[in-house]
């Protein structure tokens, strides 16, 4: 038989496929894949369900039903006054990953370099390869990730494209700061590069961190990009609703790699998300302080158990080092083993990197119940230290 795609054949199964898998298998708690064990807001799932019986369940228009293409321009307007266009500023796509995967189809063209940030969302790479981009990889070191000026600057050169800047960044949960941006924001007007910015925890921040997106920087919305996920912003994961925003030359072509990828979007759930888009600021301020309470708990709790904690400004994670442990393995044997005896999902950092990657860090999601956190921090404490029975550890 003749072979099938090199790319695609060579990729594996995703790491949080595999773990949540395991954690299946094993009855363990989840604290690999991202998502939340609670149900989204309850009005806006009233919103989609009697959206169902509307009598417009056909074809939606390609970008986008007009409610959520104006309620995502509302929300661009009321929480960084950005000035966006809802008819031709606005793409909703199925979900942030197809969004990702348009822009980049939108922009790359064979040969074209992407500057990127290590660790990353593992998506990132085999979309760019496939589109015959060339990957070029800039690492941020733990524990503070910050942006490595000179090693940035190296990266651009003529062939540079476009860069893929995910803040809050998953992973490692930074929040690219003003200064850093700005430094950025420099080099792409230098290079006459684009950007493409994944957002998805943009309403998921820790004061005193705050989300600044780089479209709202001087010179940067006519080569910005900026991709936001209703999953994330309203614990609605399996709705796979994205949005993308930004100047409408770029969108239409955006529109075109849509349209053949996807073409549109349940329209029930597009109008559930307008619905939500549209809540008070009392939603989004307390969405991101229930997540700072938890990310609390699984941190004072990890740290109890020896884990080296690093700080996390945004997303839905925490990053430990498990090297103070002296645990005899990498990080992916220590996941595969907590896994099957500890009972607790993560995900192994090196998962996140292309390559010759550290190899003492662990992610834990802690966007679950606050029960659910303390059981797993129970749960690991007795596989650490079974005599003692009983986890003392405060969250």
């Amino acid at each position: 038989m003749k072979p099938v795609n090199n790319l695609l054949a060579a990729t594996g199964t995703t790491i949080f496929t595999t773990m949540s898998a395991l954690a299946v298998q094993h009855g363990a708690i989840n604290l690999g894949q991202g998502f939340p064990d609670t149900e989204g807001p309850a009005d806006i799932l009233q919103a989609a369900s009697a959206a169902l019986f509307d009598q417009r369940n056909q074809y939606p228009p390609l970008t986008g039903v007009p409610e959520l293409k104006s309620a995502v321009a509302a929300a661009n307007k009321r929480f960084y006054n950005l000035d966006i266009d809802p008819i031709s500023g606005v793409l909703v796509t199925s979900g942030a990953t197809e969004a990702l995967a348009a822009c980049l189809t939108a922009l790359i063209n064979p040969g074209d370099e992407v500057i990127l940030f290590e660790p990353m969302f593992d998506t990132y790479l085999p979309i760019i390869r496939m589109l015959g981009g060339i990957p070029k990889l800039v690492r941020l070191n733990p524990p503070h990730w910050a942006l490595p000026y000179n090693e940035v600057a190296d990266a651009f050169s003529p062939r540079t494209k476009l860069m893929l800047l995910n803040s809050p960044m998953n992973p490692c949960g930074k929040v690219f700061s003003r200064v850093e941006l700005n430094l950025i924001a420099d080099l792409l007007e230098q290079y006459d590069a684009y950007a493409i910015c994944d957002e998805v925890y943009e309403h998921l921040t820790f004061a005193p961190a705050i989300h600044i997106p780089l479209m709202t920087l001087p010179g940067m919305f006519d080569r910005t990009l900026r991709i936001g996920s209703a999953g994330k912003t309203f614990s609605l994961t399996g709705w796979k609703v994205g949005y993308v925003s930004g100047p409408p030359y770029l969108i239409g072509t955006v529109a075109k790699a849509h349209q053949n990828y996807v073409f549109t979007t349940a329209p029930n759930l597009q109008r559930g998300v307008a619905h939500g888009l549209a809540k008070s600021d009392e939603y989004f301020t307390s969405l991101a302080t229930s997540l700072k309470a938890k990310r609390d708990i699984l941190s004072a709790g990890l740290a109890s158990l020896g884990f080296g904690v690093l700080p996390t400004d945004g997303s839905y994670f925490i990053t430990a080092d498990i090297a103070p442990l002296n645990f005899a393995g990498d990080d992916a044997a220590f996941c595969l083993a907590i896994t099957e005896f500890a009972r607790v999902a993560a995900i192994p950092l090196s998962a996140f990197y292309d390559g010759n990657a550290p190899t003492s860090f662990v992610r834990f999601a802690f966007c679950k119940q606050e029960g659910t956190l303390h059981e797993a921090i129970s749960r690991l404490g007795y596989w650490l230290n079974p005599a003692s029975q009983k986890l003392t550890a405060t969250a």
